[in-house]
């Protein structure tokens, strides 16, 4: 199978099918070029999309710097916005450039000999450029939209990078170098704090210094002895994401070096306070978790800063770096090119995934990598009141929100070519019942129109009745946690079975089936009225009108609490979901503007908690 059976073509929300036309010498293309006008229609067309991608970067980069001054003045929900409008930037200046060659330079109608000069051109405009490897993301993405299919390989587009940027750096330098050993400890901190200039006063600055030596001495001996060439290495831009601003870096004494990221928060007075000092590999791992809304962050060289952080997190695949600093479009690329490689080196057969099916997507997995591919169905369950684009429409709002680390994130894919020998026999007859409209045989390949692909998690359903006592409680305890944090995010998860929720390897409960995902504040929370008479409630049938957007707690534990241990747990822990008054005040709460306390690391790890009074939640 060669590269081209199983390129990815990426895709925009609004274009599925991805209408790509053939540019060819018998079907319309223009002919007869001399040499000179190939080079120049090269020259000219590789500018145009090099510009549009410029374009796009600037805009990106502008994004991040703008978030510097919301947070100091504590503007948290244009934060949010910018945050969800910047996603949609990608696609709009892909659209642009498409069109102006489609416009301009008749670019569907170029033979094949002027777009092999046109990819070479535009990579002799990379070699110096500081985000190589994005602007030939983009260069993929604006030319998928015209060429055939047929095209996708490396003669055309990059399957593989022509560019390194492995060792690309930014001026000034991506990270900042501080030495513990000439300026001591407590200054050097104090100069990490300030070097980033935040327009807003300090609670108590040499508090927090003391706070935050406190908490390296528990990761060192006492007293911390500096070596001479120790140094303390922070990224030069602040990492920011709803209300929180985190400080990422990495202290180097001797040959331990320990990773640490700093959360600064603001408090009702609007100055700042150091929350916390992370410093393992894990607790950092969790704030680029793939259930968290993307990092607004200045890079002049992303590649730099994936390789920076690729030393606090040598586990963390590079795509989803790249997607947890925004750039998910890179992401998208690498998670091709990492599962091609993926494909290569491995022989066992995508099967159904394990689990109870369910009623709008049909979903398969690889078990030797470690994502789930998730198909819309054909034909949705009549009790499902949904059609194709709903779906569609649930999973963008969730690209689109802070998903608090409680939803899975996704890539989206259209034109997905798979080999045919490495499906099961009954992963084809259920493609095949399921989806036929999204699902092509052509000879050794099965091509699919679209679809998702997220981590694979535990089914919650499967976790709890396979567990033990603990862990049966822990699994509700994060159960009814997500929903809780779900619920102060202004998302209601409609279809609240276990089966729709899974535990990650770190033993968090995440939601990830969204068709019937809606926001609190479009939800109609009801008490269930009383019954006119004892032959109504006896009945069977609802005595009272039910409106399309109405919400009943009460009836969640017929459908929840069969089981006995997942009874007593749940009654422990979280009852107040059962009642009505719980999701009222969230409710208005969220009406009422308000943002919630959700710390994406433990309470139990906070310095000063007396200190942190704030207006709302990270």
């Amino acid at each position: 199978m060669d590269e081209r059976t199983v390129m990815l073509n990426e895709i925009s929300a609004g274009d599925v099918a991805g209408e790509l036309l053939v540019a060819g010498g018998d079907d319309g293309s223009l002919q007869a070029l001399t040499e000179e006008e190939e080079r120049e229609m090269s020259k000219k067309v590789a500018s145009e999309i090099l510009a549009g991608f410029d374009r796009h970067y600037r805009l990106f980069r502008y994004c991040a710097q703008q978030t510097k001054g919301l947070f100091e003045m504590g503007d948290w929900h244009e934060i949010q916005r910018l945050a969800s409008q910047r996603i949609s930037m990608y696609d709009d200046r892909v659209a642009e450039t498409v069109e102006k060659l489609r416009t301009e330079y008749d670019a569907e109608r170029l033979p094949d000999s002027v777009w092999a000069r046109i990819k070479t051109r535009y990579v002799t405009y990379l070699v110096d450029h500081r985000q190589a490897e994005l602007a030939e993301t983009f260069f993929n993405s604006v030319t998928t939209k015209i060429l055939h299919r047929d095209f996708f390989h490396n003669s055309f587009l990059f399957v593989r990078p022509a560019v390194s940027t492995e060792y690309l750096e930014s001026d000034p330098p991506s990270f900042r170098s501080y030495y513990p050993a000439s300026d001591g400890l407590r200054k050097t901190i104090r100069k990490v704090l300030g070097d980033f200039r935040i327009n807003c006063p300090f609670v108590d600055l040499e508090r927090d210094i003391r706070h935050m030596i406190l908490r390296a001495r528990v990761m060192a001996p006492r007293p911390i002895k500096i070596d001479p060439d120790c140094q303390i290495q922070v990224l030069s831009s602040l990492f920011f994401r709803n209300k929180g601003a985190y400080i990422i870096g990495k202290f180097i004494n001797g040959n331990m070096p320990v990773p640490f990221a700093i959360p600064l928060l603001k408090d009702a007075e609007g100055r700042i306070f150091v929350d916390t000092v992370l410093v393992n590999a894990q607790q950092i791992a969790t704030l680029f978790s793939f259930t968290r809304a993307y990092f607004l962050v200045d890079m002049e060289a992303p590649a730099a800063y994936v390789q920076f952080l690729r030393t606090l997190l040598p586990n963390k695949p590079k795509a989803e770096m790249y997607t947890m600093l925004g750039l998910q479009k890179q992401g998208k690329t690498l998670f091709y090119r990492d599962f091609l490689h993926h494909l290569k080196h491995s022989n066992d057969p995508f099967i159904v995934a394990p689990g109870i099916k369910g009623l709008v997507m049909t979903v398969f997995t690889l078990p030797s990598y470690p994502y789930v591919f998730k198909m819309i169905k054909d034909k949705i369950a009549p009790q499902k009141e949904i059609d194709r684009q709903g779906v569609m429409a649930k999973y963008q709002l969730v690209k689109r929100h802070d998903r608090v680390g409680r939803m899975a994130d996704t890539w989206e894919y259209s034109q997905v070519a798979l080999p045919r020998d490495r499906f099961s026999d009954a992963l084809i007859a259920e493609l095949q019942d399921t989806c036929p409209s999204q699902l092509e045989v052509e000879g050794d390949t099965i091509l699919i129109k679209h679809l998702y692909i997220e981590r694979r998690m535990t089914p919650l359903n499967i976790y709890l009745h396979q567990g033990t006592d603990a862990e049966v409680e822990h699994g509700i305890i994060e159960y009814g946690n997500a929903i809780k944090q779900l619920a102060a995010a202004n998302i209601f998860p409609g279809d609240m079975l276990f089966k729709n929720f899974g535990v990650t390897r770190l033993g968090r409960v995440v939601f990830y089936d969204y068709d019937e995902i809606e926001y609190m504040t479009d939800c109609v929370f009801r008490r269930i009225p009383p019954a006119p008479n004892p032959e109504a409630e006896m009945s069977g049938e609802v005595w009272y009108q039910v409106g399309p957007k109405d919400v009943f707690p009460e009836e969640f534990g017929q459908f929840l609490l069969g089981d006995r241990r997942v009874r007593a747990a749940f009654l422990k822990q979280h009852a107040d979901l059962l009642e009505y008054e719980f999701w009222q005040q969230r409710k208005e709460r969220v009406t009422q503007g308000h943002i919630e306390d959700i710390y994406p690391y433990p309470e139990s790890i906070r310095f000063c908690r007396k200190y942190a009074r704030r207006q709302g939640g990270q």
